[in-house]
């Protein structure tokens, strides 16, 4: 018998919410801990990203409020200042029906006024990072004193980005007779001493997986040397239909570069790494889940805790130094049930590190064959065709009969004439996709000038590099067209000479 919310025993205010964001059954992370967190026991949750684990803490915590009292109650500690802001937001969703519930995320990279200001009008629950916690706890903005229910979130990532002395000394200002709930994506000596440390016989509650990635992606690689990523990745990118996605990349430069020659090659693309400001990634965000960003190029600080849904596609541009990173990678895609694809690159030992990826999710990774233009070509014909059939079927469009039968008059056949329908209707795409491209970014105008400044540049430098593009002798390894990497230009030292009005050293020795 499947088990439903109701039977959890959840309050009303909870099952109104839960039904207002469409949410039928529990996950298994959820139907085994709620109950169990709703007695008052402390939680070992071991669960992967995308399991619904926010839910499955978020529940339980707000039936445990008291909303007559804006004293904090709760508070649950995230790695990241993204995953802070999206566990806020959904726990706020979660509590749509409830009257009186107020909730606040803290967090470092953003003005700590405002988040003071939002303190003392009184919040029940507190999400934020360890710095930013342990902040407003020195400057007594925020009293622990009423919490009485603590949960961390992803624990494992915390004590690996260095956390743990933060979180310890959050966790000694909090009261001791309290309820402490630990979520984590793995179970290590770091997390069992932290557990061991600052909680009451807690129940492990593990949610078992045959793969560590869900059925509905579909995962396959292509072997591509590092001057061709960004020629595949355009050609794949063509040959989808709706291209939302995400590629991510190991380095910060490699994003700046990514990010940069799609943006100039017309796709909608902008990047997100640890360099960014805070500012600057909600607006990226903003842009991307409104659709005026197609493309995300990111380092792995977007695959964790970002709140991105509905990504269609995930690409590795870089296949990641950790079998674990692969996992909330992909798990970007393919949530909640819908179908994602991951596309991966590698070239030459990669093999080995991709083997111990499949090893690790235990699932296949499929070998697939750098697509041609003419392919990218026809599967851009085939969209058109398919708008053109879709119009005829739903019988909505405006009879242009009369222009039809002029031309058949003046001599012109009707496969001439369909032709250059076509042929116009794929070049106003076309010119749609340019006009969104300039229009979409604020700083468009200064890209545009940049490269029309650096254009003639660039093609020389092309030009000389264009001979030395690599085909295999398997044609179906054939390298595609080559496209360099951006290099900075080097420049002649405009040092100032400081020995000017000196005697010449080497002249003055040889006199002598």
């Amino acid at each position: 018998m499947d088990t439903k919310f109701t039977d959890l025993g959840l309050n009303e205010g909870l099952i109104d919410g839960i039904k207002k964001l469409g949410f039928e059954q529990p996950s298994p992370i959820q139907a085994q801990t709620i109950p169990v967190a709703l007695e008052g026991n402390d939680i070992i949750g071991l669960s992967q990203t995308g399991s619904g684990k926010t839910a499955a803490f978020g529940l339980p915590l707000l039936q445990s409020l008291n909303l007559q009292d804006k004293a904090v109650q709760a508070i649950v500690i995230c790695p990241t200042r993204e995953l802070a802001m999206q566990v806020c937001d959904e726990i706020q969703r979660l509590a749509s029906c409830l009257k009186g519930f107020y909730a606040v995320s803290v967090y470092g990279g953003a003005p700590i006024d405002r988040q003071i200001k939002a303190l003392k009008k009184g919040v029940q629950l507190v999400v934020g990072t360890p710095g930013r916690l342990l902040d407003h706890i020195k400057r007594r903005t925020l009293k622990l004193g009423g919490v009485q229910l603590c949960v961390l979130d992803e624990a494992d990532r915390m004590l690996d980005m260095g956390f743990r002395e933060e979180m310890e000394s959050i966790l000694d200002n909090l009261p001791s007779e309290r309820q402490t709930m630990f979520y984590s994506a793995t179970m290590n000596k770091k997390v069992n001493g932290l557990i061991k440390a600052f909680s009451n016989n807690p129940q492990t509650i593990e949610v078992e997986k045959k793969s560590l990635t869900v059925d509905s992606i579909e995962q396959t690689y292509y072997e591509v040397r590092s001057r061709s990523k960004i020629e595949v990745l355009s050609r794949l990118l063509d040959m989808e239909t709706e291209p939302k996605g995400i590629v991510f990349c190991n380095t910060k430069q490699m994003v700046e570069e990514a990010s940069e020659v799609l943006s100039l090659r017309g796709y909608l693309a902008d990047k997100i790494h640890g360099d960014i400001t805070q500012s600057n990634r909600e607006r990226v965000m903003k842009r991307f889940r409104e659709g005026k960003v197609e493309i995300l190029v990111a380092t792995d600080v977007a695959a964790r805790g970002l709140d991105i849904e509905e990504v269609g596609i995930v690409f590795n541009y870089d296949l990641p130094y950790d079998p674990e990173d692969y996992v909330h990678r992909i798990g970007r895609t393919g949530r909640a049930g819908k179908s994602g694809k991951s596309i991966t690159f590698i070239y030459g030992r990669d093999i080995h590190n991709l083997e111990a990826i499949e090893r690790y999710t235990n699932q296949p990774i499929k070998r697939m064959k750098i697509p041609s233009q003419e392919e990218v070509e026809g599967k851009k014909a085939d969209s058109v065709l398919n708008k053109v059939r879709d119009k005829l079927e739903s019988k909505d469009f405006a009879n242009y009969e009369h222009y039809f039968d002029r031309l058949l008059d003046v001599g012109h056949t009707a496969s001439d004439i369909s032709s250059v329908l076509f042929d116009l209707l794929g070049n106003q795409e076309n010119r749609e996709m340019q006009t969104i491209t300039e229009d979409s970014e604020p700083y468009s105008a200064e890209r545009k000038r940049f490269s029309s400044r650096d254009s003639s540049f660039k093609s020389r430098r092309n030009g000389r590099r264009r001979g030395r593009r690599f085909e295999s002798k398997n044609s179906d390894d054939r390298d595609p067209i080559h496209v360099p990497h951006k290099h900075k230009r080097k420049r002649k030292s405009s040092k100032v000479r400081k020995d000017i009005g000196k005697p010449n050293r080497s002249k003055r020795s040889k006199a002598n």
